[in-house]
Protein backbone atom coordinates (compact mmCIF):
# COMPACT_ATOMS: atom_id res chain seq x y z
CA UNK A 1 0.00 0.00 0.00
CA UNK A 2 2.78 2.44 0.90
CA UNK A 3 4.60 1.72 -2.37
CA UNK A 4 1.42 2.31 -4.40
CA UNK A 5 0.82 5.65 -2.65
CA UNK A 6 4.43 6.74 -3.22
CA UNK A 7 4.18 5.88 -6.92
CA UNK A 8 0.93 7.87 -7.22
CA UNK A 9 2.59 10.82 -5.48
CA UNK A 10 5.50 10.73 -7.95
CA UNK A 11 3.29 10.46 -11.06
CA UNK A 12 -0.44 11.21 -10.66
CA UNK A 13 -1.01 10.04 -14.28
CA UNK A 14 -0.82 6.47 -12.96
CA UNK A 15 -4.49 6.87 -12.16
CA UNK A 16 -4.93 6.65 -8.40
CA UNK A 17 -4.96 3.79 -5.91
CA UNK A 18 -7.67 1.38 -4.78
CA UNK A 19 -7.12 -0.19 -1.34
CA UNK A 20 -9.26 -3.14 -0.29
CA UNK A 21 -8.75 -4.66 3.13
CA UNK A 22 -9.90 -5.48 6.62
CA UNK A 23 -11.30 -2.79 8.89
CA UNK A 24 -8.81 -1.16 11.23
CA UNK A 25 -5.69 -1.89 9.17
CA UNK A 26 -4.61 1.74 8.77
CA UNK A 27 -5.80 2.35 5.21
CA UNK A 28 -7.07 5.91 5.70
CA UNK A 29 -4.25 6.66 8.17
CA UNK A 30 -1.64 5.86 5.52
CA UNK A 31 -3.28 8.08 2.89
CA UNK A 32 -3.62 11.04 5.26
CA UNK A 33 -0.04 10.56 6.43
CA UNK A 34 1.29 10.76 2.87
CA UNK A 35 -0.65 13.96 2.11
CA UNK A 36 0.69 15.56 5.29
CA UNK A 37 4.21 14.42 4.45
CA UNK A 38 4.40 16.09 1.04
CA UNK A 39 6.04 19.53 0.79
CA UNK A 40 3.81 22.62 0.51
CA UNK A 41 2.83 23.40 -3.07
CA UNK A 42 2.42 26.71 -4.95
CA UNK A 43 -0.91 28.31 -4.01
CA UNK A 44 -1.64 29.00 -7.68
CA UNK A 45 -1.75 25.24 -8.40
CA UNK A 46 -3.98 24.23 -5.47
CA UNK A 47 -7.73 24.42 -5.07
CA UNK A 48 -10.05 26.62 -7.11
CA UNK A 49 -9.41 30.19 -8.24
CA UNK A 50 -12.50 32.04 -9.43
CA UNK A 51 -12.29 34.02 -12.64
CA UNK A 52 -11.59 37.65 -11.86
CA UNK A 53 -10.41 36.94 -8.31
CA UNK A 54 -6.97 38.23 -7.25
CA UNK A 55 -4.23 35.76 -8.22
CA UNK A 56 -2.26 34.21 -5.33
CA UNK A 57 1.19 35.57 -4.62
CA UNK A 58 3.72 33.86 -6.95
CA UNK A 59 5.78 32.62 -4.01
CA UNK A 60 2.84 31.70 -1.77
CA UNK A 61 2.74 28.03 -0.81
CA UNK A 62 -0.03 26.01 0.82
CA UNK A 63 -0.37 22.47 2.23
CA UNK A 64 -1.25 19.76 -0.28
CA UNK A 65 -5.08 19.49 -0.33
CA UNK A 66 -6.58 16.36 1.20
CA UNK A 67 -10.33 16.10 0.65
CA UNK A 68 -12.59 13.43 2.14
CA UNK A 69 -15.60 12.58 0.01
CA UNK A 70 -18.49 11.45 2.23
CA UNK A 71 -20.71 8.59 1.07
CA UNK A 72 -23.85 10.72 1.10
CA UNK A 73 -22.40 13.48 -1.10
CA UNK A 74 -24.73 14.72 -3.84
CA UNK A 75 -23.56 15.34 -7.40
CA UNK A 76 -23.83 19.11 -6.87
CA UNK A 77 -21.57 18.93 -3.84
CA UNK A 78 -19.03 16.88 -5.78
CA UNK A 79 -18.83 18.83 -9.06
CA UNK A 80 -20.06 22.25 -7.88
CA UNK A 81 -23.21 24.20 -8.67
CA UNK A 82 -24.81 27.62 -8.89
CA UNK A 83 -24.24 29.75 -5.77
CA UNK A 84 -27.89 30.20 -4.80
CA UNK A 85 -27.17 32.77 -2.08
CA UNK A 86 -25.50 35.16 -4.53
CA UNK A 87 -28.02 34.37 -7.25
CA UNK A 88 -31.00 35.21 -5.02
CA UNK A 89 -29.40 38.07 -3.09
CA UNK A 90 -27.45 39.88 -5.82
CA UNK A 91 -28.86 38.39 -9.00
CA UNK A 92 -25.39 37.18 -9.98
CA UNK A 93 -24.71 33.80 -11.54
CA UNK A 94 -21.66 32.60 -9.63
CA UNK A 95 -20.09 29.19 -9.31
CA UNK A 96 -19.94 27.48 -5.93
CA UNK A 97 -16.93 25.14 -6.09
CA UNK A 98 -17.44 21.49 -5.23
CA UNK A 99 -15.15 18.89 -3.71
CA UNK A 100 -13.39 18.31 -7.05
CA UNK A 101 -12.31 21.96 -7.15
CA UNK A 102 -11.04 21.85 -3.57
CA UNK A 103 -9.06 18.66 -4.28
CA UNK A 104 -7.19 20.19 -7.23
CA UNK A 105 -3.46 19.63 -6.79
CA UNK A 106 -3.86 17.13 -3.98
CA UNK A 107 -5.70 13.97 -2.93
CA UNK A 108 -9.36 13.02 -3.09
CA UNK A 109 -10.05 10.19 -0.65
CA UNK A 110 -13.17 8.02 -0.66
CA UNK A 111 -13.60 5.64 2.24
CA UNK A 112 -15.90 2.68 1.49
CA UNK A 113 -15.84 3.55 -2.22
CA UNK A 114 -17.69 0.29 -2.97
CA UNK A 115 -20.74 1.76 -1.20
CA UNK A 116 -20.71 4.98 -3.25
CA UNK A 117 -23.31 5.35 -6.01
CA UNK A 118 -21.97 4.10 -9.34
CA UNK A 119 -22.71 7.30 -11.28
CA UNK A 120 -20.70 9.35 -8.76
CA UNK A 121 -17.76 6.93 -9.00
CA UNK A 122 -17.95 7.08 -12.81
CA UNK A 123 -17.94 10.87 -12.71
CA UNK A 124 -14.94 10.96 -10.36
CA UNK A 125 -12.93 8.58 -12.52
CA UNK A 126 -13.67 10.57 -15.68
CA UNK A 127 -12.54 13.83 -14.09
CA UNK A 128 -9.46 12.18 -12.55
CA UNK A 129 -8.48 10.88 -16.00
CA UNK A 130 -9.04 14.18 -17.85
CA UNK A 131 -7.78 16.54 -15.14
CA UNK A 132 -10.68 18.88 -15.82
CA UNK A 133 -14.18 19.37 -14.43
CA UNK A 134 -16.95 20.78 -16.62
CA UNK A 135 -20.17 22.03 -15.04
CA UNK A 136 -23.18 22.85 -17.23
CA UNK A 137 -26.34 23.58 -15.27
CA UNK A 138 -28.84 26.33 -14.37
CA UNK A 139 -27.49 28.46 -17.22
CA UNK A 140 -23.99 28.20 -15.74
CA UNK A 141 -21.00 26.99 -17.75
CA UNK A 142 -17.75 26.51 -15.86
CA UNK A 143 -14.59 24.62 -16.77
CA UNK A 144 -11.80 24.34 -14.20
CA UNK A 145 -8.71 22.19 -13.55
CA UNK A 146 -9.24 19.21 -11.25
CA UNK A 147 -5.98 17.32 -11.12
CA UNK A 148 -5.82 15.06 -8.09
CA UNK A 149 -4.78 11.62 -6.96
CA UNK A 150 -7.90 9.55 -6.42
CA UNK A 151 -7.60 7.07 -3.55
CA UNK A 152 -10.41 4.71 -2.65
CA UNK A 153 -10.64 2.18 0.14
CA UNK A 154 -13.18 -0.45 1.03
CA UNK A 155 -13.95 -3.68 2.82
CA UNK A 156 -14.70 -6.55 0.38
CA UNK A 157 -17.23 -7.97 2.86
CA UNK A 158 -19.44 -4.94 2.17
CA UNK A 159 -19.53 -5.46 -1.59
CA UNK A 160 -17.13 -5.43 -4.52
CA UNK A 161 -16.64 -2.50 -6.87
CA UNK A 162 -17.94 -3.17 -10.38
CA UNK A 163 -15.06 -4.52 -12.57
CA UNK A 164 -15.45 -1.77 -15.18
CA UNK A 165 -15.03 0.85 -12.43
CA UNK A 166 -12.25 -0.98 -10.61
CA UNK A 167 -10.32 -1.19 -13.89
CA UNK A 168 -10.20 2.61 -14.03
CA UNK A 169 -8.01 2.80 -10.92
CA UNK A 170 -4.31 2.66 -11.78
CA UNK A 171 -3.11 0.52 -8.88
CA UNK A 172 -4.89 -1.86 -6.53
CA UNK A 173 -3.68 -3.35 -3.25
CA UNK A 174 -5.07 -5.78 -0.73
CA UNK A 175 -4.39 -5.09 2.96
CA UNK A 176 -4.82 -7.83 5.53
CA UNK A 177 -4.56 -7.86 9.32
CA UNK A 178 -1.00 -8.87 10.32
CA UNK A 179 -0.81 -12.50 11.39
CA UNK A 180 2.65 -12.49 13.00
CA UNK A 181 3.05 -11.61 16.66
CA UNK A 182 6.06 -9.28 16.23
CA UNK A 183 4.21 -6.96 13.82
CA UNK A 184 1.13 -6.71 16.02
CA UNK A 185 3.20 -5.94 19.12
CA UNK A 186 5.15 -3.28 17.22
CA UNK A 187 1.90 -1.63 16.11
CA UNK A 188 0.67 -1.57 19.72
CA UNK A 189 3.93 -0.01 20.89
CA UNK A 190 3.88 2.72 18.27
CA UNK A 191 0.21 3.58 18.84
CA UNK A 192 0.83 3.75 22.58
CA UNK A 193 3.94 5.93 22.13
CA UNK A 194 2.00 8.37 19.95
CA UNK A 195 -0.94 8.60 22.36
CA UNK A 196 1.37 9.23 25.32
CA UNK A 197 3.52 11.91 23.67
CA UNK A 198 2.65 12.90 20.07
CA UNK A 199 5.41 15.52 19.88
CA UNK A 200 8.16 13.14 20.97
CA UNK A 201 6.85 10.45 18.61
CA UNK A 202 6.87 12.87 15.64
CA UNK A 203 10.38 14.01 16.52
CA UNK A 204 11.62 10.41 16.69
CA UNK A 205 10.38 9.76 13.14
CA UNK A 206 11.34 13.13 11.69
CA UNK A 207 14.54 11.85 10.05
CA UNK A 208 12.69 8.97 8.38
CA UNK A 209 10.01 11.35 7.11
CA UNK A 210 12.62 13.70 5.64
CA UNK A 211 14.24 10.75 3.88
CA UNK A 212 10.90 9.79 2.32
CA UNK A 213 10.22 13.41 1.40
CA UNK A 214 13.56 13.67 -0.42
CA UNK A 215 12.87 10.38 -2.21
CA UNK A 216 9.49 11.65 -3.47
CA UNK A 217 10.99 15.00 -4.54
CA UNK A 218 13.80 13.22 -6.39
CA UNK A 219 11.30 10.92 -8.07
CA UNK A 220 9.09 13.80 -9.21
CA UNK A 221 12.05 15.71 -10.59
CA UNK A 222 13.46 12.74 -12.48
CA UNK A 223 10.43 10.74 -13.64
CA UNK A 224 10.10 12.49 -17.01
CA UNK A 225 13.71 11.65 -17.90
CA UNK A 226 13.48 7.91 -17.09
CA UNK A 227 13.79 5.81 -20.23
CA UNK A 228 11.62 2.77 -20.93
CA UNK A 229 13.50 0.61 -23.49
CA UNK A 230 11.46 -1.18 -26.14
CA UNK A 231 12.30 -4.64 -24.69
CA UNK A 232 10.67 -3.51 -21.42
CA UNK A 233 7.58 -2.30 -23.28
CA UNK A 234 7.41 -5.68 -24.99
CA UNK A 235 7.83 -7.38 -21.62
CA UNK A 236 4.94 -5.41 -20.13
CA UNK A 237 2.69 -6.20 -23.11
CA UNK A 238 3.66 -9.88 -23.07
CA UNK A 239 2.84 -10.09 -19.37
CA UNK A 240 -0.59 -8.51 -19.89
CA UNK A 241 -1.31 -10.94 -22.72
CA UNK A 242 -0.17 -13.91 -20.61
CA UNK A 243 -2.50 -13.12 -17.71
CA UNK A 244 -5.42 -12.14 -19.95
CA UNK A 245 -5.76 -8.49 -18.91
CA UNK A 246 -8.59 -6.77 -20.79
CA UNK A 247 -7.85 -3.61 -22.76
CA UNK A 248 -4.64 -1.60 -22.80
CA UNK A 249 -4.87 0.15 -19.44
CA UNK A 250 -2.73 -2.62 -17.93
CA UNK A 251 0.22 -1.91 -20.24
CA UNK A 252 -0.08 1.84 -19.81
CA UNK A 253 -0.20 1.58 -16.03
CA UNK A 254 2.73 -0.86 -15.99
CA UNK A 255 4.80 1.56 -18.06
CA UNK A 256 3.96 4.62 -15.96
CA UNK A 257 4.31 2.85 -12.60
CA UNK A 258 7.61 1.19 -13.60
CA UNK A 259 8.95 4.59 -14.67
CA UNK A 260 7.84 6.14 -11.36
CA UNK A 261 9.47 3.27 -9.44
CA UNK A 262 12.74 3.73 -11.33
CA UNK A 263 12.60 7.46 -10.50
CA UNK A 264 12.02 6.63 -6.82
CA UNK A 265 15.05 4.33 -6.97
CA UNK A 266 17.09 7.12 -8.55
CA UNK A 267 17.96 5.22 -11.76
CA UNK A 268 17.65 6.41 -15.35
CA UNK A 269 16.15 3.32 -16.99
CA UNK A 270 13.32 0.87 -16.33
CA UNK A 271 14.43 -2.73 -15.86
CA UNK A 272 12.67 -6.10 -15.68
CA UNK A 273 12.91 -5.89 -11.89
CA UNK A 274 10.85 -2.70 -11.83
CA UNK A 275 8.11 -4.32 -13.93
CA UNK A 276 8.10 -7.42 -11.72
CA UNK A 277 7.79 -5.35 -8.53
CA UNK A 278 4.78 -3.34 -9.65
CA UNK A 279 3.01 -5.91 -11.86
CA UNK A 280 0.72 -7.25 -9.07
CA UNK A 281 -0.29 -3.68 -8.14
CA UNK A 282 -1.06 -2.72 -11.73
CA UNK A 283 -2.75 -5.91 -12.95
CA UNK A 284 -4.38 -7.81 -10.08
CA UNK A 285 -7.71 -5.95 -10.45
CA UNK A 286 -7.83 -6.25 -14.25
CA UNK A 287 -8.01 -10.05 -14.53
CA UNK A 288 -11.10 -12.08 -15.21
CA UNK A 289 -11.86 -14.65 -12.56
CA UNK A 290 -12.32 -18.13 -14.03
CA UNK A 291 -15.14 -20.19 -12.54
CA UNK A 292 -12.83 -23.19 -12.04
CA UNK A 293 -9.76 -21.13 -11.14
CA UNK A 294 -9.24 -21.15 -7.38
CA UNK A 295 -5.92 -19.29 -7.48
CA UNK A 296 -5.89 -15.58 -6.72
CA UNK A 297 -5.02 -12.99 -9.35
CA UNK A 298 -1.69 -12.20 -7.66
CA UNK A 299 -0.63 -15.85 -7.90
CA UNK A 300 -1.45 -15.90 -11.61
CA UNK A 301 0.65 -12.78 -12.17
CA UNK A 302 3.58 -14.25 -10.22
CA UNK A 303 3.41 -17.44 -12.30
CA UNK A 304 3.44 -15.41 -15.52
CA UNK A 305 6.45 -13.43 -14.25
CA UNK A 306 8.29 -16.67 -13.45
CA UNK A 307 7.55 -17.96 -16.96
CA UNK A 308 8.85 -14.70 -18.48
CA UNK A 309 12.03 -14.89 -16.41
CA UNK A 310 12.62 -18.48 -17.48
CA UNK A 311 12.08 -17.76 -21.18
Amino acid sequence: MKLALLLAAVDPRIGGVMVFGDRGTGKSTAVRALAALLPPMPAALAGFHAEGAPAPEPRARVPVPFIDLPLGATEDRVVGALDLERALGAGVKAFEPGLLARANGGFLYIDEVNLLEDHIVDLLLDVAASGENVVEREGLSVRHPARFVLVGSGNPEEGELRPQLLDRFGLSVDVRTPQDLASRVEILKRCDAFERNPEAFAEAWQAAEKKTLKRIARGRAGVAAVAVPEPMLARAATLCMAVGADGLRGELTLMRAARALAALDGVAMVTADHIARIAPLALRHRLRRGVLDETGSTVRIERALDALAAA
